[in-house]
């Protein structure tokens, strides 16, 4: 029960970050976050993503309007090419479970995660050198948050179930 309640506290403690402090995370610290996200669940284990690491000029390229909030480590996340439509949704449906896995084991290590979907407009896709029939589920800043917004309200759980007969 406690680990549970440990996770649970996770995953509504977390945010998006939109504000870094400048401290650089050890690339040690963000590769541990990346493996623990490799753990997200997939098709065939067929582990679709794959992480490009986003340096200066391409950064730059991409124009974001706010760097990303100045964080310290920008990554590009991809779901490879497959084969069929049901397989490209189920890659792009596990590459977003990987995601998550990343921004929660990046908020355990007190830091955390901006995702930004700019990666997938075209123009920004030519920017990251993306090939053909990748998607790109999302670029994400990573650090020291300088500071965590408050939790928005949700809207209740049981105001989206359907009972089927």
């Amino acid at each position: 029960m406690e680990i549970m309640s440990k996770v649970i506290e996770a995953i509504k403690a977390r945010r998006n970050i939109k504000a870094f402090k400048p401290d650089m995370i050890d690339e040690k610290e963000w590769l541990s976050w990346l493996e623990a996200a490799s753990f997200a669940p997939n098709h065939r284990m067929n582990e679709p993503w794959e992480v490009l690491v986003v340096g200066p000029e391409t950064r730059t390229g991409l124009g974001h309007k706010t760097d990303f909030g100045g964080a310290p480590v920008v990554l590009a996340v991809l779901s490879k090419p497959a084969p069929t439509p049901l397989e490209r949704d189920e890659n792009v449906m596990a590459v977003s479970c990987f995601i998550q896995n990343f921004m929660l084991a990046a908020h355990e290590a007190g830091a955390g995660v901006f995702w930004s979907s700019i990666g997938a407009s075209p123009r920004n896709r030519e920017v990251l050198g993306v090939q053909e029939g990748y998607d790109v589920i999302g670029v994400l800043g990573a650090g020291y948050p300088a500071e965590v917004p408050e939790a928005k309200a949700r809207t209740p759980i049981t105001s989206k179930i359907a009972y089927l007969p």
